[in-house]
């Protein structure tokens, strides 16, 4: 048997784990499943035959060593910046590796070893990243293929709730990492390239810079700016393009609620609240708000952001219950950014019954034969439920076709890589379809970029 260590079991493995164990009889592989966690790793396993459950504290290097010496291939589910040291065992004892995380710095410094010793290092082979690189470059590569040039590429991904789910009046509720999504755009200026001009949006403005787009069968969608597009010119082989933006997709009127908190600082993680624990919804916001001996919060609110009682972004923010005095926060020397996430986990966590869905929408415009071109690229996947979920599913099934790819000698090229190879992206998107993760591609009519307005 072919063994394969999978280090993590939270829920963003579910499918992994579920599509392993189920190619294991076939393929001759036995799965150990190593969490902190021994009970969850137990749980991940199914009592299937050919896989076994292990408790891992990834800080013990003994442990952590004599494991991945005894695997075949090591699949890292571990936060982004744990990696780094089960990638230096995986380079140390001869094991490729695979991950869904970004490159660090640290990870690329692997490289030349790993090509040295002929391992395969994948990262960025989840969702985002990982299948948005993978149907980006199939189009990009077929329109190359063509004799076509590249102008303009953009990009949006994102995690929403599915339409039967969507009972809120922000349509959103968290299918990941909540604190991700509070402390989404922070770190930097978001930067990227519209018809050869270089843009800027600082995090204060990010949220009222929006893209506006459309999905057939699900709707009207918006997308804010991620913090770097540009470092996607040399990987896509984009450097021609006029027109470079990746963004993040929520539904039409979420980012300029969300701008809301943004610009009255609750969403910032640099300083801690006192007496965090004890006070109420109220109080905290009532904190980011000016003192008035008699004017009530949501009076002090409304004067100080301009929202009318009429305006549906009012609805929203009652809807959370942050004007609540017997709610209270409960977080010990919390952040801002910490209190808002508890307070927002009332209302935003999936109920046992709501399923999730990812949204993904790529636009290609090019030059071909003189003419300019558009393809439309949109891909919807839809949860199963709460543990198959549309984000456990788009994040493990491709980490677990290209461990079994490079376990079974298809997947060749050595070194710290993302998925951008032919070898890799092609078989993992056709194997994708057949779990319902499926590209639908659409020639428009040309909109982008015109070359009589470049000072725009």
């Amino acid at each position: 048997m072919r063994k394969i260590l999978i280090i993590g079991a939270g829920r963003s493995a579910s499918s992994l784990i579920r599509y392993l164990l189920n190619k294991s009889e076939v393929e001759k592989l036995h799965i150990t499943i190593a969490d902190l966690s021994l009970e969850l790793a137990q749980k991940k396993t199914q009592n299937h035959p050919n896989s076994s459950a292990l408790a891992l504290d990834i800080f013990n290097s003994e442990q952590r060593q004599a494991e991945i010496q005894q695997s075949d291939i090591v699949i890292s589910m571990l936060p982004a910046h744990l990696h780094i040291e089960v990638a230096r065992d995986c380079i140390k004892y001869g094991k490729n590796m695979v991950t869904a995380s970004y490159i660090s710095a640290e990870m690329q410094e692997l490289n030349d070893e790993a090509v040295e010793k002929g391992l395969v290092l994948m990262n960025e082979v989840g969702l985002d990243p990982g299948i948005d690189h993978m149907s980006a470059m199939k189009v990009i590569d077929e329109i190359k293929d063509q004799g076509g040039k590249i102008i303009l590429f953009e990009s949006f991904c994102g995690g929403l709730v599915a339409p039967e789910s969507d009972t809120n009046l922000w349509n959103y509720k968290f299918t990941w990492a909540p604190r991700n999504v509070v402390l989404a755009g922070q770190g930097g200026a978001a930067k990227f390239i519209q018809e050869g001009k270089y843009k800027y949006i600082p995090y204060q403005k990010l949220f009222r810079r929006t893209e506006y787009f459309h999905v057939e069968g699900y709707g009207k969608f918006e997308g804010y700016a991620n913090r770097d597009s540009l470092k996607y010119q040399s990987v896509y082989g984009l450097e021609d393009a006029l027109t470079l933006y990746r963004g993040t997709i929520r539904r039409v009127g979420f980012s300029k609620a969300w701008n809301v908190f943004v610009q009255l600082g609750m969403t910032d993680d640099t300083y801690i609240i006192d007496n965090s624990e004890t006070i109420s919804f109220r109080d905290f916001t009532n904190l980011f708000l000016p003192y008035h001996p008699s004017d009530s919060v949501e009076s002090k609110f409304r004067m100080s952001t301009g929202i009318e009682q009429d305006d549906i972004i009012w609805d929203k923010l009652l809807e959370l219950d942050i004007f609540s005095a017997t709610k209270i926060v409960g977080v010990k020397d919390g952040t801002p950014a910490q209190i808002l996430e508890r307070i927002l986990n009332d209302s935003w966590t999936l109920a046992p019954n709501d399923k999730d869905m990812i949204v993904m929408y790529h636009k290609f415009g090019y030059e071909l034969n003189g003419e300019h071109k558009q393809i439309d690229a949109t891909m919807v996947c839809l949860g199963d439920d709460q543990t198959y979920t549309a984000m456990a599913k788009t994040v493990g099934l491709p980490v677990a076709m290209a461990t079994l790819q490079i376990l079974n000698g298809n997947i060749k090229t050595p070194g710290v890589q993302l998925p951008i190879r032919k070898e890799v992206y092609l078989p993992i998107l056709k194997e994708l379809e057949e779990f319902g993760v499926v590209f639908h591609e659409k020639e428009m009519p040309y909109l982008g970029y015109n070359p009589d307005r470049l000072t725009i």
